[in-house]
Parts: C-alpha cells; sequence; structure tokens
C-alpha cells in the first residue's frame, strides 16, 4: 500500500497537510525523517504537518496505538528491613534483592498477589548500566480506578505505594501510543526570531502559553531547569545558564549542556560552560559565587568549591553554601532576597549607595546589587564602602576554558543531559549529575522510565529543531531518556539535548496548547520558554 496524502485545506493562511505511513510501506521522504524507533517495526504511524509561518513547520506524529497487554499495577515502596545493607533507609521504589523478597514475603503473608522484578538499565556513553536494583509489584489490573482500589487496601494493611501503568516502564515490546509534536525551523525561509523568555521577572514563574501570548509568539515550547520549591531558591529562578539578549542572567551549573540560539534563531548549538565572576574596587576584587539566585542555595549544584554536599552536577538536588556573594540584576524581581548578611547596593553608575543588613530590597533604578553571606559578609563590607565605584563583571567560559561573548542576538538556555553529539548517540546521564550510586530509585523514575519530555537541537542542515512528547497517560506513554535519544537522531538532529520535561513539557502553536501537559491542574508555570516570533515589519 503507498503512502496517503491528503491536504486538508488552508485555515487562516496555514496550510494544513496530513500523511499516514503503514508500516510495511516505504518510508520515503516525508517530514520530520524517518519513522520513529518505538516499539515493534510493525506499528502504524501518521504525521499531519502544518506551516505556522514561513520557515517554520509544525509535523504532529502520532505512533502505534492502544496496547491490550498492558496494565496497572501497584508499586510498593521497599523499606530496609533486616536484610538490607541499611535497615534505617527510608522506603524507596527500588532495593536490594533481599530486602525486595523480605517485603514480598511479608505482602503474601497479608494476602496480597505479588511479585518481584529485576530492573536493568540501559548503557549510555557514561553509564555501565545493568541492574539498578528490584522492584515490588501488587496485582495486574485493567483500570487505574481497580489499582488505585488495591493501593488503599495495601495501606490499610500498613503498606505504601503508587498505582502505574506498565507501558511507562519502557518495554521494547509495547505497542504504545505516542505522540510527539516537532517544530523545525529552517534559518535559510525564516524571517521572524526564535528567543528565549523569562517573562516579567526571574524570580516568578509563568505559563508556556502565557509568555507565548504575551509575545505574540507564532510557537512555544518550554525551556530550561528552573526552581520550584520555595525552599530551593526563588520559584522561577532558571537552575543553570540562562543568557537573555546576550546577559549573562543566571550562571552555569558547572559543565552542564546549554543550548544556544545565535543570530535570533539563525544558528543553534550545544554548548558546555562555566563561568567566573568578579566584584572589583580600588584594585582589590572579590570571586562571586552565583548571579540571581538565593544566596547559600544552588539547585542541581555544580556551584564550584564550597558547595555541599558536592561541588559537582547534582540534578534535582538544593546543594548549600554559607558563604556566598551573589550579584543581582533588575531582571531578578521587584525585590532582591531577604536574609540574613550584607548588600552592597549600587547605582546606574555602579556606585554604591547603600550598605544594607539584613540584605533584601528594591534596587535604585538601573542599579545592581551584591549580597553576601556568612565570612564573605566582611569581605563585602570592607571593599563596597559608600560611595565608592564598584566594577561588577562575569564571564562565560566554554569547555576549552576560552572566554565566550554572545552578542545581543544570542539566548541561551540550561539542559541535560546531552542526547546526540556529530550525529551518534551520546548521552551523559553520569557527567551531567543524574545518577546518584545511592539512590537508583531516582534514576529508576527520572531517566530510566518513560515520561513526557520536552528537546532540542540542530540538524545537519542547520534547522533548528523542537521536540515534545506526551507522557504519563494511557493515550502517551512518554520517553525514556534513551529513548528521547533515538527519537532524536531518527528525526535527523545532529546535535540534541534535553530541556526540562515531566508535568513542564509544553507546546503552544496558534495561541493554543497543542499538546497534553501531564499535571492534573493542568499546564505548568515554569521558568522560561523558547518563543518563535514572526516578522515584524521593518525588522
Amino acid at each position: 500500500m503507498k503512502k496517503r496524502l491528503c491536504v486538508a485545506g488552508v485555515v487562516l493562511g496555514i496550510l494544513v497537510t496530513c500523511g499516514t505511513l503503514p508500516a510495511h510501506a516505504s518510508p520515503g521522504p516525508r517530514p520530520g525523517g524517518r519513522a520513529l524507533p518505538l516499539g515493534p517495526s510493525d506499528l502504524s504511524e501518521s504525521r499531519t504537518t502544518t506551516t505556522l509561518q514561513p520557515g517554520v513547520i509544525l509535523t504532529r506524529i502520532v505512533r502505534g496505538d492502544d496496547d491490550p497487554s498492558l496494565r496497572w499495577t501497584v508499586e510498593v515502596s521497599i523499606p530496609g528491613g533486616e536484610t538490607s545493607p541499611d535497615p534505617d533507609a527510608p522506603p524507596t521504589t527500588l532495593k536490594d534483592r533481599a530486602s525486595a523478597d523480605e517485603l514480598a514475603a511479608r505482602l503474601r503473608q497479608d494476602g496480597f498477589q505479588v511479585r518481584v522484578e529485576e530492573v536493568t538499565t540501559e548503557r549510555t556513553v557514561d553509564y555501565a548500566g545493568g541492574t539498578l536494583g528490584w522492584r515490588v509489584r501488587v496485582g495486574s489490573f485493567d483500570s487505574q480506578a481497580a489499582a488505585t482500589a488495591e493501593r488503599t487496601r495495601l495501606r490499610t494493611a500498613g503498606h505504601t505505594g503508587s498505582a502505574v501503568f506498565t507501558g511507562w516502564d519502557g518495554g521494547a515490546a509495547d505497542r504504545g501510543p505516542w505522540h510527539v509534536d516537532v517544530l523545525t525551523i529552517d534559518p535559510h525561509a525564516f524571517r521572524g526570531k526564535l528567543e528565549a523568555s523569562y517573562g516579567p521577572d526571574i524570580e516568578n514563574r509563568e505559563t508556556t502559553s502565557a509568555l507565548a501570548n504575551a509575545a505574540g509568539a507564532t510557537a512555544a515550547v518550554n525551556a530550561g531547569f528552573f526552581v520550584l520549591d520555595p525552599k530551593a531558591g526563588a520559584p522561577g529562578d532558571p537552575t543553570g545558564v540562562g543568557v537573555y539578549d546576550g546577559r549573562l542572567l543566571s550562571e552555569p551549573v558547572n559543565g552542564r549542556p546549554a543550548l544556544v540560539i545565535h543570530d535570533n534563531g539563525r544558528r543553534t548549538q550545544i554548548a558546555r560552560y562555566t563561568w567566573r565572576g568578579r566584584i572589583t574596587t580600588r584594585g582589590t576584587s572579590l570571586p562571586l559565587n552565583g548571579v540571581n539566585r538565593v544566596p547559600g542555595l544552588i539547585r542541581n549544584c555544580g556551584g564550584g568549591e564550597g558547595g555541599r554536599p558536592t561541588p559537582l552536577p547534582l540534578h534535582d538536588v538544593t546543594c548549600t553554601n554559607p558563604d556566598e556573594l551573589v550579584a543581582f540584576t533588575p531582571d531578578y524581581g521587584a525585590k532582591t532576597p531577604s536574609g540574613e548578611g550584607v548588600e552592597a547596593v549600587l547605582d546606574a553608575h555602579d556606585r554604591v549607595v547603600e550598605l544594607r543588613s539584613p540584605r533584601g530590597g528594591q534596587l535604585p533604578e538601573g542599579g545592581t546589587s551584591v549580597q553576601a553571606t556568612g565570612n564573605r559578609v566582611a569581605d563585602l563590607t570592607a571593599l563596597a564602602r559608600p560611595g565608592t565605584r564598584v566594577n561588577l563583571a562575569t564571564t562565560l567560559l566554554d569547555d576549552r576554558g576560552r572566554r565566550v561573548t554572545p552578542s545581543p542576538e544570542t539566548d541561551i538556555v540550561n539542559a541535560a543531559p546531552e542526547l546526540v553529539r556529530d550525529g551518534r548517540l551520546h548521552v551523559t546521564p553520569v557527567t551531567d549529575g543524574m545518577v546518584r550510586p545511592d539512590d537508583p530509585s531516582w534514576y529508576y523514575g527520572w531517566a530510566h522510565k518513560r515520561n513526557p519530555r520536552t528537546l532540542a537541537g540542530v540538524d545537519a542542515a542547520g534547522r533548528t529543531v523542537l521536540i515534545t512528547a506526551d507522557g504519563r497517560s494511557t493515550e502517551a506513554l512518554g520517553l525514556s531518556i534513551t529513548e528521547s535519544a533515538r527519537i532524536a537522531k531518527a528525526l535527523g538532529l545532529r546535535d540534541a539535548v534535553n530541556l526540562d520535561g515531566g508535568g513542564s513539557t509544553t507546546m503552544v502553536a496558534g495561541g493554543r496548547v497543542i499538546n497534553d501537559p501531564s499535571d492534573a491542574a493542568g499546564e505548568r508555570p515554569v521558568g522560561d520558554a523558547l518563543l518563535i516570533l514572526p516578522r515584524r515589519d521593518g525588522a
């Protein structure tokens, strides 16, 4: 059977074309690259393409269909127990085999149908993979409601757990379905702008659709990781490098990858950055620890010397450092963070107009500040006396330690892990702080299992590609991190990286959210977003 194409028509100036490719048909040239490497090779796959504006094409891919072999079950949290290497460890999803068997025996005594399953994970470029641990599951159900009822019965018996769908496990034989949306930006035809936006200020969150609509964007996706919990910093603050209109407004997480948008979207790359910052006056200088973040709290770690428990990247962990110097620009918000310490407030001419303690408050028009905590208070107090002119400088460095000077048309958003490099699979969870030897359950839930994902990169033709995959439902299974890499490669990306995902994954087109965000409350407010803007008259 041949590939079928239909032209659905022109709506509001947008050309919509749909096509279905049966699995046994010859793939041939088609939008978005070759068939997605998900599930068995005989799965059907349909693609719908929409030209959103010159040089910007949206491709919606639906692969597979409902798989009756996939079921609901209850995953039981495994306590330490008598046989555990650490009997006092908190309950987790994965444990050693002896601890899993011990729990299973107790569950059988309580009358539950239980099974112990080994979980193995794929090798990556920097991770050996293999056995992550053992999980304990109870029952097999054809509905979430039935699994939830069994979970309630488990809780009554003194156990904890959650209802999960086996399609999220990442089985190679699963038949779907998968929903993937792809935005392709061709620099040869694109006359608009691709830029990153954090909204009115850095410290607060906005939805991707709100950021898109405020800017009049044709399309948008969520961008980098950000602080969500106020205990980890200022919600909305990027947890990694953030460069907007060429200005460094959030420092890198020590060497983690980033998506770099040059020349308003005409050129894109994946790069790894470090940085340095200094406050200098009268020939004396002090090193900075951060930019536009709550002092002492380093989300995703990687803050260098002094960060605890590690100076290296450690994803979804908040490292601490009691002794910090952090610079603030007016982009941060209405007020700088309050707390113990001292703050040198600078006017628009870089002159110290106030040393305030406790720290926190408004900045002068066009002014900046530097906050000090712990043993850095004395250093800042001695250097930044009122009336003194202070030079505040930050420098972005590439992976060879060379200075990088972004242009006003360059935006950089944080990401991790890398997925594809030079056209080859290149997944880097260890390098980017996503493997915890003492907590395999975290890698299991975030990387090994399927989740909603947002991916980005550039193909061999120099086109920027932004991808979202829905997940955490029975209608869309989501992707593991290694599946994400294979998807990016299959879609023709030469270099690709993972942006924030999970409940943050959102794609907007034509003023509305077109994917299915997984949070029960709907679209999640995020830290920043990538916006595709139309050409403006005179631009």
